[in-house]
């Protein structure tokens, strides 16, 4: 049900809204139910490994896996963040989801995108150091100070988009109240209401300059200054292995980079493509990165791939 009204001033705070899932396609929805229920299972399965092997291998108690960790929990915060909405429509559960419940959500989504934007670039500054001043990597990267990364991670993430998630919840969205995706976003919510935006506008894209954008050049400035070190090498194998480190962090900064790309562009220059086309590419800019990042670090971090063999083999001595 969709709640509207013409009176002026009218104030829907305390509103429902309708989710969209893939507009045309409600007959298919059990069919498309069953590979996204399988796409959540590994997201969540696929983290939850990745957090268990680095959290019971004592040898693997370092710096990278230390940020590795972050990243994995990061992927299943925000596959745990929109499981319930994105099912829910397909298993024909819900399709609304209260204001309150949407700036959540909302919240959740934008701040863990900051928070894996942050981690790549903590992962960037680690492969930096390892390679390019290693003899002093252990006295860089202490226990302390990892610590204290994390700490100004969340902050940085969580902290600095509160003003502009809890003005949401006081504007006045006099439209229909169907969003665009499966899940609440800040910009889908400023759509429907008649408020005054600007703050929330000027703020998010600020915020958007001084996270994602920064955090890109900052880890394309670590990469050329990785190259220029590698290159300085004299072995070509030694070179080989150097930047073979850094395989992994690339293909996660990749993986999460360019579907946030395409999403924009989408948005800002696919106007005339079918809805079903910007659903699917918000759910890929969701789902993409959390499903990749755990097969990326099996298959290409040796000592990832090495436990997970270890971990199956044992389990199935046991039987």
């Amino acid at each position: 049900k969709i709640l509207m009204s013409t009176q002026p001033g009218y104030n829907f705070s305390t509103s429902t809204f309708i989710l969209t899932g893939f507009p045309g396609m409600e007959q298919s929805y059990v069919w498309i139910a069953i590979p996204f229920s399988s796409i959540y299972a590994m997201v969540l399965l696929g983290n939850c490994m990745i957090l268990h092997v680095i959290l019971t291998e004592q040898s693997l108690h370092e710096p990278m896996f230390y940020f590795l960790a972050m990243l994995a929990l990061t992927d299943l915060c925000m596959g745990l963040s929109t499981v319930h909405t994105v099912l829910g429509i397909l298993w024909g559960l819900s399709n609304d989801i209260s204001l309150d419940a949407c700036i959540g959500q909302s919240y959740f989504i934008h701040g863990l995108s900051f928070m894996e934007s942050s981690v790549l670039l903590a992962m960037s500054f680690d492969r930096y150091i390892a390679i390019c001043n290693p003899l002093r990597y252990s006295s860089i990267l202490t226990d302390a100070r990892i610590i204290k990364i994390g700490v100004a991670i969340i902050i940085r993430s969580f902290l600095f988009i509160t003003p502009v998630i809890i003005r949401l919840k006081f504007f006045n969205y006099c439209r229909p109240h169907v969003l665009s995706h499966s899940f609440c976003l800040h910009q889908d919510l400023l759509r429907l209401t008649c408020s005054d935006i600007l703050f929330n506008s000027f703020y998010a894209l600020g915020l958007v300059i001084c996270t994602l954008l920064l955090d890109s050049v900052l880890i394309l400035v670590s990469y050329v200054l990785i190259l220029k070190s590698v290159l300085a090498i004299a072995s070509q194998d030694e070179r080989l292995k150097s930047f073979q480190t850094c395989i992994s962090h690339i293909c996660a900064v990749l993986v999460f980079y360019i579907p946030i790309i395409s999403l924009t562009m989408v948005h800002r220059f696919g106007k005339h493509l079918s809805p079903i086309v910007h659903v699917l590419m918000g759910n890929i800019y969701i789902l993409f990165p959390p499903l990749m990042n755990p097969v990326i670090y099996s298959i290409k971090t040796q000592q990832i791939r090495s436990r997970i063999q270890r971990l199956f083999s044992r389990k199935r001595s046991d039987k």
